[in-house]
């Protein structure tokens, strides 16, 4: 699998403690490959978790980070902003992805990491909502779980068993290029599969098979990440990476 050198310096039990789904550290030392992040620009970190993702961008990019979710309360991200010395420059929100306190054109750059298909896979969230939060010349950037191509049926039918109704969010990188670039806002300027997905998911079905009932107090769902990647025997199951620059 490929090295991810800068989120090798993170304790790996930290990691482990407030993930909540591939590790996100990963996730975004491969998105911002394709961004340019400079020091004092302000940047949404949207559908952060428990902030993992806030906490790497403001200390390796020395950024101005708003970290915004809606599961996680901007109280308990806020405690591990300060233990993390970073709550000077990561300010936690919580705020639904269609009711989003910010103005116009704020943001030097908006990112998501293993969120944005949850709410943005509809025709109209980038060019009505996400869009209009990053300033002319601004940068964009997701990762979202995905599929390798489009299927008639929406899945393929390796995975028929284990097709649940939100993974109709899963589209492939050609589905989510189109879906910005069609809308004349933004240009886009990677749009890729992340290398070895099952590699950068495993770790993360791993662990949940034995802590997801103890660390997120339900009973079912620890193996479905498990029995996700097993099913996928013909290499179907990505990682999309996209970034785009505001027009």
């Amino acid at each position: 699998m490929k090295k991810y050198p800068m989120s090798e310096r993170y304790d790996k039990s930290w990691i482990e403690l407030n993930w909540m789904g591939p590790n996100p550290l990963w996730l975004l030392e491969e998105l911002c490959s394709h961004l340019d992040l400079r020091e004092g620009m302000k940047v949404l970190d949207m559908g952060c978790g428990k902030g993992l993702t806030s906490v790497f961008l403001a200390r390796e990019y020395g950024v101005t980070v708003f970290a915004n979710d809606l599961w996680i309360s901007a109280t308990e991200n806020l405690s591990r902003f300060e233990e993390a010395k970073v709550a000077d420059r990561v300010f936690p929100l919580r705020a639904e992805a269609h009711a989003l306190p910010y103005a116009e054109g704020f943001f030097d750059a908006a990112v998501s990491i293993d969120s944005y298909h949850y709410y943005g896979a509809g025709e109209s969230y980038f060019p009505d909502i996400f869009s209009k939060l990053v300033k002319p010349g601004g940068q964009f950037g997701i990762v979202v779980p995905g599929l390798k191509k489009e299927y008639d049926k929406g899945y393929p039918d390796t995975l028929e068993k284990l097709w649940i109704p939100e993974l109709f969010t899963l589209h492939s990188k050609t589905w989510w290029r189109a879906l910005w670039e069609k809308t004349g806002l933004c240009e886009v300027t990677a749009c890729r599969d992340i290398d070895d997905t099952k590699a950068v998911w495993r770790p993360w079905a791993d662990w949940s098979l034995e802590h997801f009932e103890r660390v997120f107090g339900v009973a079912e769902g620890g193996d479905f990440d498990d029995k996700l990647l097993d099913a996928d025997v013909d290499g179907d199951i990505a990682l999309v990476v996209m970034a785009a620059r505001k027009i």
